[in-house]
């Protein structure tokens, strides 16, 4: 007969086996990771390397309608002109229905790229009738009759013309060259050749004007750019009346300079776009800002991490130094990640990546806190075990609160547009590669740490082999947090109303994303004074005008929409201030587009309170998602009350952190809620309040680590980073805070009062709930376990 293996040995080979098989995948992804971070660089946006970014809308036409099609064969003429511009590495794409985003590296001149795109283009050949009546002014100039299609238009003096009706278009166009006509001492010239059908066009037209006497305003043809005479010429005496010029080609001269001269090639051979187009956004970022800003955050993030991984290696020990080597694997794997999508990262994105270090930490805490309550209840054999049982019991809370934050992240992504979506971009990833980092590296390098023989001797090494000086502190005093949940709700109420009264009070200081109109960031050579600055402004014509410095020689003006003649005056009344004065970000918004995000952010703060709601009452239950979102909102008046006490602007950096803010006080309230759900599992017969306070307490060196790391990331964002990053960091600081404080002493008072209201009971104390002295409840028969043993073996 057979002798059986002991099941400890075959338990040992299969965790064997799976820790091979997590190893393997581990290296699988590290060895990706760094061949896409060696070979694919990841594309930095226009405020990390400076350049000019353009938001186009397509306008209907009383025959043309600006739909998807309509965009996109603009998208195909704007590209050709971009291309001709020898702009390096553009980036042209469709948003939406009728709406083109153009980015343009390293061009820092915004009026001459806006000019270039968003003329129409519609080029047409028209016979001269005559002179007309009466001056043409610019109106009467766009005015056609209704019948006939003839028009009135000066030509390049200033000489009103009657031109009848086209007979040529831009689509008998088949090329055009800027030359210098060096023989004829002509200067540089335009030269258009037509298509075969247009070249006999070209021939009759020219052909009828030659019949003409010299001098005669009927001997000229006009050709017009976009409702604009560009040249008249007067037909050349050699040509015969009725044969016209052949050859299909013919020369456009107007004293051009080179510039101007391929600009005009450019837009005939471009094309006319479909439609007209409007320009709703635009913003220019000087490089050097953008170096600042990489550096910044690239300090940030260095500093950060480190004084982060000092934090957990001092609380955890071997563990935690092992998981300060699976966030430096974070780090690599998102990276890798951003490069292979193909993303864009910009300055919130950076702030993105900074701050999912924290959500990393976040991760590998929970598993190292379990794993802590595994081995202080004495229920397993070994070190190795009690990690193996952290992770599994980790995993559910881990999973809950990482969807939260993506669930924020996907509505940045498809709600919000620009930087802020590329902080959605940027997020989502990190959170996906957090996970990966704290379930497979983190839990491979524990598991082979664990399983060697030195650690096996030295537990104490591990970080994990005693609970913790929060958790024995309160395992000591045993504090019945939630004897009265009243209290706690009004508390929270007291606070809701003193921030929230600074909207009222205070007003909400709405971004130029919002409001539309022009901000405009100056570097100047002296530190200018707001006040002064106000003045001058006022007296040049806009005493409305925002002004703000942040202290180091640069100066920020926001205004209503500004035209490029009034903006230059703006420019030169700070100049005359700060001396010699560089403009290191221009941003125009649209009115329309204000609007537009004004009611977006409404959307994306209403969609993910449901988002957040629905998924909790999925995974938990209504009560659970009533409450965790009750408390979200709580934090979300607050955050915004503060930001209006402090007139800190309300903008898309804003938006972002408000909706991080939503995943990481969710993520809180999920940990804390999946306690209290697997409390009720084993003990279905215990005041429901008690509960609560055993996961509070339970929980509580788990939220108090995680938000130490967090902390030490946003303070070295606040501290480092430029003015907009600082405004994100304050933002999440005290979005941290508060949601730390809510998901305790908010999210559970709220689900205690819905509980105790569903159930028409009252709070444990009054009912036989047990007494902190004894453990023993009122009533015979309703003993809860309150030792310390006890304590922990109820997870």
């Amino acid at each position: 007969m057979k002798r059986s293996r002991p099941p400890s040995r075959s338990r040992s080979r299969t965790r064997s086996r799976s820790l091979n098989v997590r190893a393997l995948v581990a290296l699988a992804v590290m060895a990706g990771a760094v061949a896409i971070a060696l070979t694919m660089p990841v594309r930095l946006g226009l405020d990390l390397r400076g350049g000019t970014q353009i938001v186009l809308e397509t306008k209907s036409t009383e025959t043309t309608k600006a739909d998807r099609e309509a965009t996109d064969r603009t998208v195909e003429v704007l590209r050709g002109r971009i291309d001709a511009l020898g702009v390096a590495e553009p980036t042209i794409v469709r948003s939406g229905e009728n709406r083109v985003v153009v980015e343009l590296p390293g061009v820092q001149d915004p009026k001459k790229a806006a000019d270039v795109l968003g003329r129409t283009a519609q080029l047409t050949v028209h016979s001269v009738l005559g002179a007309a009546e009466k001056p043409a002014d610019a109106t009467e100039g766009r005015t056609e009759t209704a019948e006939d299609g003839e028009r009135v238009l000066p030509d390049e003096s200033g000489q009103s013309l009657r031109l009848k009706a086209a007979t040529l278009t831009g689509q008998d166009v088949k090329g055009a060259d800027a030359r210098f006509d060096q023989q004829n001492g002509a200067g540089w010239t335009v030269t258009v050749d037509f298509k075969d059908s247009g070249s006999d066009r070209w021939a009759q037209v020219t052909g009828e004007a030659a019949c003409n006497p010299a001098g005669d305003p009927t001997r000229r043809v006009a050709i017009v750019l976009d409702d604009k005479i560009i040249s008249s010429p007067q037909v050349d005496p050699s040509v015969s009346c009725g044969a016209g010029i052949t050859g299909g080609s013919t020369q456009i001269t107007g004293s051009f300079d080179d510039a101007e001269a391929r600009e005009l090639a450019l837009l005939i051979k471009g094309g006319a776009l479909p439609v007209p187009v409007e320009t709703i956004e635009q913003r220019t970022i000087g490089a050097t800002l953008g170096d600042e800003a990489i550096d910044a955050g690239a300090w940030a993030a260095v500093i950060g991490t480190a004084l982060t991984a000092l934090f957990i290696i001092v609380v955890y020990r071997l563990m935690g130094a092992l998981a300060t080597v699976a966030l430096l694997c974070y780090g690599l794997i998102s990276y890798a990640a951003l490069a292979a999508v193909g993303a864009t990262l910009t300055l919130p994105g950076l702030a993105g990546f900074v701050l999912a270090i924290g959500m990393a930490v976040d991760a590998n805490v929970l598993v190292f806190e379990r794993a802590r309550e595994e081995q202080a209840a004495r229920t397993r054999p070994s070190t190795r075990s009690a990690l193996t049982a952290g992770f599994r019991s980790a995993f559910s809370a881990i999973a809950d609160s990482n969807i939260t934050t993506l669930i924020a992240a996907a509505l940045l992504f498809f709600l919000a547009s620009g930087p802020v979506k590329g902080f959605g971009v940027t997020l989502g990833i990190g959170v996906l590669a957090s996970m990966v980092s704290a379930l497979v590296i983190t839990r491979v390098l524990a598991e082979f740490a664990a399983s060697r023989p030195a650690v096996f001797r030295r537990p104490r090494i591990t970080g994990i082999s005693s609970t913790g000086p929060v958790r024995d502190a309160l395992l000591r005093r045993d504090p019945f947090l939630m004897r009265r949940p009243r209290r706690w709700l009004a508390a929270s109420l007291i606070v809701l109303v003193v921030a929230g009264s600074g909207i009222l009070v205070r007003g909400l200081n709405f971004g130029i994303e919002f409001t539309g109109g022009r901000l405009i960031e100056y570097s100047t050579a002296t530190q200018v004074d707001p006040d002064r600055a106000r003045d001058a402004l006022a007296d040049a014509g806009f005493p409305r005008a925002v002004v703000q410095s942040s202290g180091d020689g640069d100066l920020t003006v926001r205004t209503e929409e500004l035209t490029d003649t009034e903006a230059a005056t703006v420019t030169k009344a700070v100049a005359e201030l700060g001396g010699e004065t560089e403009k290191v970000r221009d941003e125009l918004i649209g009115p329309s587009l204000g609007e537009e995000l004004r009611r977006d952010a409404l959307i994306a703060l209403g969609l993910a309170l449901a988002a957040q709601l629905a998924y909790l009452a999925v995974r938990f239950r209504l009560l659970f998602g009533t409450a965790a979102v009750g408390a979200l909102a709580h934090d979300v008046v607050i955050l915004v009350g503060v930001f209006a006490w402090l007139g800190k602007p309300i903008d898309g950096v804003f938006l972002a952190a408000l909706l991080t803010v939503i995943g990481y006080s969710v993520n809180d309230s999920v940990v804390l809620f999946d306690r209290i759900r697997e409390l009720l599992g084993k003990e279905r017969k215990a005041p429901f309040d008690r509960l609560t306070n055993d996961a509070i307490l339970q929980t509580l060196p788990r939220t108090v680590n995680t938000g130490m790391g967090a902390v030490l990331i946003l303070a070295s964002l606040a501290i480092l980073a430029d003015d907009s990053l600082t405004d994100f960091a304050l933002a999440l600081l005290i979005g941290v805070g508060v949601g730390t404080y809510s998901s305790v002493f908010t999210a559970s008072p709220l689900a205690i009062e819905l509980h105790n209201r569903d159930t028409g009971s009252r709070p444990g104390r009054r009912r036989g709930g047990r007494t902190r002295a004894t453990g023993k409840s009122e009533k015979p028969g309703k003993q809860v376990p309150t030792s310390r043993t006890e304590r922990q073996e109820v997870r």
